[in-house]
């Protein structure tokens, strides 16, 4: 699966983004679909995924403030983030995942700034 990730840009905190993942086939049919982030100097870690029967999980430091999508129309899976704060800031990645197989897309940057 080719991903494409495009969103990302500069906030300060309290401000929203949305973050969108293109495929190259229908999200609705991939086993798995996640978001993930790399904050400077640590390890990409994962902050949100939603499952081919639309179930989503969130790490718990965004949970409330996060919430993972599928688009239909634009066969994306979306990540709109509100209340952002400085520790959200990293590289965010979305990730696929069929039954052997998984694929990233490139990063886009998200900065917060206090």
């Amino acid at each position: 699966v080719q991903l494409q990730a495009s969103g990302g840009g500069s906030v300060q905190a309290g401000g929203s983004l949305s973050l969108s993942c293109a495929a190259s086939r229908s999200v609705f049919n991939i086993n798995l679909m996640e978001w993930h982030r790399q904050a400077p100097g640590k390890q990409r870690e994962l902050v949100a995924s939603i499952d081919i029967g639309g179930r989503t999980s969130y790490r718990e430091s965004v949970k409330g403030r996060f919430t993972i999508d599928r688009d239909a129309a634009k066969n994306t899976v979306d990540l709109q983030m509100n209340n952002l704060k400085p520790e959200d800031t990293g590289v965010y990645y979305c990730h696929s995942v069929l039954i052997g197989s998984n694929d990233w897309g490139q990063g886009t940057l998200v900065t917060v700034s206090s």
